[in-house]
């Protein structure tokens, strides 16, 4: 059976906290004299979470993984479904399916939008909406483990290992204590990425949003035209830089911190990463200075940005790459099957998988010519079970599975193939725009209401790593 009581007080300790957040927006309203919209949805947040909060015996704990999945995509859901309240009460989304999908591409840290108009927005609201996907890039997952080793009454053991193959190191023994210091990591960076686009010639409102949703690798924006707006090559190069770092493992940093480069440099998922980057980004800054034209540092400067962006699963974007010509767009297609490292706040496959999928072919490629011999995967001089490299290959097999299914389903709603499938992609990796009609510049507002309930659903799915909310529709799920 499965313990309800637990599932409810870590609910109740999300919606506190989610209010509290709205609390901090509703500040920025009230500086720039606006509506009271944002504060009564932190009240009716945070009243909701105080009655839901469930007093919990000191033995009492979870009777298996179920309420871990339960919780894993329960929190989501919550976040979305309360997160459409400060969009209704202001106004700014006259109705329910269009704040649900804008409340659900902020958490996942999709970053695609039904507004027309971002601009006219209250500032309040463009503030909600970014910090939205900072809570999500941070990993709301792991702030809640952080939470939850405070609350002593509680053991709960979420399901955190999210099928990459990798259990990763450990910079604390404690999972609290490792939080903490993970969050005060997201924490400078955040600041620190604010800062420099300061000195790049942004406002404070637009850095420290931008700033969100670098870290995050959101890609929401507080500009009509995204980061189009910003005419400067030093705030490009800024975004191009911290993009990359969040799509990079956070434990790398700490490591940096204390000076132990050597977990750094030896890390080969982190150099496969930066290997990726760099062949897309080379191969971007071809295509554009050979055949289209632009100088080289121009191409250089965009085809950087365009594929950092993607690769990261960010979704910014400062030029229409839908008239980069049809290589380039072939090469923006084949990078939303990246995403960043595990441990990272990016969505989409994951370089780790790539990885050891790679290694695995080249494994079996030398036992197809020796088959007697015992030729194991390797990654960081640790042996990979066989059992891992299994489930990688489902994960991939799946996630094509749900793209090619996504794409016909879009397909049926009139689009065509280019927009159908990169759609799909852009939705389960959570990147945003795709290409075609969805692509920059663009946005979903004219999407029927039926497309927009299932591509909030992809998005969900693809930043819980499809297992988590899959397990929940099998029959097995709710045996004993």
């Amino acid at each position: 059976m499965v313990n309800f009581r637990i599932v409810a007080r870590v609910f109740s300790l999300v919606l506190i906290i989610e209010g509290l957040f709205m609390l901090l927006s509703a500040g920025v309203s009230f500086l720039y004299g606006e509506s009271t919209s944002l504060l009564f949805s932190a009240i009716i947040t945070i009243v909701a979470g105080v009655l839901v909060f469930t007093p919990l015996r000191n033995e009492e704990k979870m009777t298996g993984q179920k309420e871990g999945y339960i919780i894993m995509t329960g929190i989501w859901i919550l976040l979305g479904l309360f997160g459409t309240l400060p969009y209704l009460l202001s106004g700014t989304i006259k109705n329910f399916g269009d704040a649900f999908f804008e409340s659900v591409s902020g958490f996942t840290t999709t970053g695609a939008t039904i507004l027309t108009n971002i601009e006219s927005q209250p500032h309040g609201i463009l503030f909600w909406r970014s910090i939205t996907q900072w809570i999500g890039g941070l990993g709301f997952i792991v702030v809640s483990m952080s939470i939850l080793q405070v609350v002593k009454s509680i053991n709960v053991q979420l399901p955190i290992t999210d099928f990459t193959g990798q259990a990763g190191d450990k910079i604390h023994p404690k999972i609290g204590e490792a939080a903490k210091r993970l969050i005060t990591i997201y924490v400078i960076l955040t600041v620190g990425e604010a800062f420099l686009l300061l000195i790049g010639g942004m406002n404070v409102f637009d850095a420290v949003c931008h700033s969100f949703s670098t870290l995050s690798t959101g890609g929401f924006s507080t500009r009509n035209a995204g980061i189009g707006a910003f005419e400067s090559p030093f705030i490009l190069i800024v975004l191009t830089v911290f993009m990359f770092v969040a799509g990079t493992n956070m434990t790398m940093f700490y490591f940096g911190l204390k000076r132990n480069f050597n977990k750094i440099i030896g890390n080969n998922e982190f150099n496969f990463y930066l290997l990726t980057c760099l062949v897309f980004v080379i191969g971007s800054t071809v295509v554009l200075w050979l055949m289209q034209g632009y100088p080289a540092g121009k191409a250089l400067l965009e085809g950087s940005f365009q594929a950092v962006s993607v690769i990261t699963t960010t979704g910014f974007y400062h030029s229409d790459y839908n008239q980069w010509g049809n290589i380039m767009i072939l090469l923006i297609f084949i990078m939303m099957f990246t995403g960043g490292t595990s441990g990272s706040a990016s969505s989409g496959i994951k370089i780790i998988r790539l990885l050891l999928i790679t290694l695995n072919t080249r494994h079996e490629m030398r036992r197809m010519i020796h088959p007697s011999a015992i030729i194991p995967v390797k990654l960081d001089n640790k042996t990979v079970q066989q059992g891992t490299i299994n489930n990688l290959l489902v994960f991939i097999t799946l996630y094509i599975m749900v793209i090619c299914l996504s794409a016909f389903c879009t397909s049926l709603m009139g689009y065509d193939i280019v927009t159908s499938f990169s759609t799909s992609a852009a939705m389960l990796g959570n990147i945003g725009p795709g290409l075609g009609h969805f692509g920059p510049f663009t946005n979903y507002a004219l999407l029927p209401m039926t497309g927009k309930w299932f591509f909030s659903f992809l998005m969900l799915l693809g930043r819980l790593e499809l297992f988590s909310i899959l397990i929940l529709f099998t029959g097995s799920f709710y045996r004993r």
